[in-house]
């Protein structure tokens, strides 16, 4: 079982890279199920619109995930509960939260989860994502859930390795999202679970994580707020990963994807 799952969409620069890549990746590498983070996609790169989920999962994704900016784009809570396949944190506080933390796959006759979690550390306060899981856990186990991915949407490489140990052996792969920058340590840890501090995302490469440059450093330099919009010049890439799963729900190997429009396609 393949799983390709591609990071933060950045704006519009972010959709047209995986426009442009998702189907070619899709042909080359043939995964069964294929995830999209698309909390950033917006053209103000925070939140997303219906026209661009309907738009990630024409080009190929089964299901898209959120993190911290799931409710920045208001316009997400007239079509969050209509659909199975835009999950935003499973540890969102509060009761009746719109939408759903999870969604279960049938793919191939097995029945595959995918999990969206967001940390706490340097972000809201939030539920706590490691209780949030195990009582998910407990409950899709029973229901003989043998493939389960979580995309840990999360700021510190502490807490995302955390996670990851914590949950090794009990889950297939966790792959974390939101810092926007590819870490360099795919690996299977010793139980059988595959991870990735960060996955990096997709959109323009030539700013801060998405962003323009001069007001990210103004802020920095001036320590007053500044308004923040994505950088719509220069190079983009596409980050992602491909994680290989055995019979049995672990993973046999994880494989970064970093595809840059400066540079001719090389899938892995």
């Amino acid at each position: 079982m393949k799983l390709l799952f591609i990071g933060d969409i950045v704006g519009n620069s972010g959709m047209e890279m995986l426009e442009k890549y998702l189907p070619q990746l899709k042909h080359d590498l043939k995964p069964q199920i294929t995830v999209v983070n698309g909390e950033n996609s917006t053209s103000q790169g925070r939140g997303i619109s219906e026209k661009n989920f309907k738009k990630i999962m024409s080009l190929g994704a089964d299901t898209v995930t959120l993190g911290n900016h799931a409710w920045n784009n208001a316009e997400i809570f007239d079509f969050i509960d209509n659909t199975k396949k835009l999950i935003r944190p499973l540890n969102f506080p509060g009761k009746n939260v719109p939408g759903r933390g999870y969604t279960i796959l049938n793919v191939n006759s097995e029945k595959v989860a995918i999990i969206n979690l967001q940390g706490r550390i340097f972000l809201d306060p939030i539920d706590d994502p490691f209780s949030k899981v195990d009582d998910l856990l407990a409950k899709i186990k029973s229901e003989n859930v043998k493939y389960i991915f979580i995309d840990f949407h999360a700021e510190t490489t502490s807490e995302k390795k955390a996670m990851a140990l914590y949950l090794d052996g009990r889950i297939s792969a966790i792959v974390g999202t939101h810092t926007h920058v590819q870490t360099n340590d795919n690996q299977v840890l010793k139980n059988g679970t595959g991870f990735l501090t960060e996955v990096g995302m997709t959109g323009p490469d030539d700013g801060v994580i998405g962003m323009q440059y001069s007001n990210v450093i103004h802020k920095f330099l001036t320590q007053r707020p500044s308004r923040f919009n994505v950088e719509e010049n220069g190079n983009n890439i596409l980050s992602g990963c491909l994680i290989d799963m055995d019979k049995n729900g672990f993973t046999k190997k994880i494989d970064k994807i970093l595809i840059s429009n400066s540079k001719p396609y090389n899938v892995l």
